[in-house]
């Protein structure tokens, strides 16, 4: 099945936040990279960013930690951050209960200005 339009830019756009947040950051831990990671909504009356903070906080041990590794929080469109993780500390948060999905940041250009006769 072919991705919609929106569904692609959306992608796009995540992709391009993410890798500017993470350089404008400028974190960098040794063998770190970045990763979206996509987790369960937050519960009604609870703050999405302390939510997330939370999930990342288990998985790295201590919120400290998580506050260090995490480059932005996603909320509106989809329920998930993008975070600086080691090859441990993925593995650590892929095992989190409310982690439905990870998947490494890339950068992406575009390769015509046209898209879908939108010029």
């Amino acid at each position: 099945m072919k991705p919609s339009t929106s569904t692609s830019v959306l992608l796009l756009s995540l992709a391009v936040v993410t890798t500017a947040a993470a350089a404008m950051a400028g974190a960098v831990t040794e063998g770190a990279a970045t990763y979206l990671v996509y987790v369960d909504p937050h519960p009604p009356g609870v703050d999405c960013q302390a939510y997330q903070l939370g999930i990342l906080a288990a998985a790295l041990g201590g919120e400290e930690k998580a506050k260090a590794a995490i480059v932005y929080n996603y909320k509106n469109v989809v329920s998930g951050f993008s975070a600086r993780l080691t090859p441990w500390e993925l593995e650590a948060v892929k095992k989190q209960p409310h982690v439905n999905r990870v998947l490494p940041s890339a950068t992406l250009e575009l390769m015509s200005s046209k898209f879908d006769g939108v010029s």
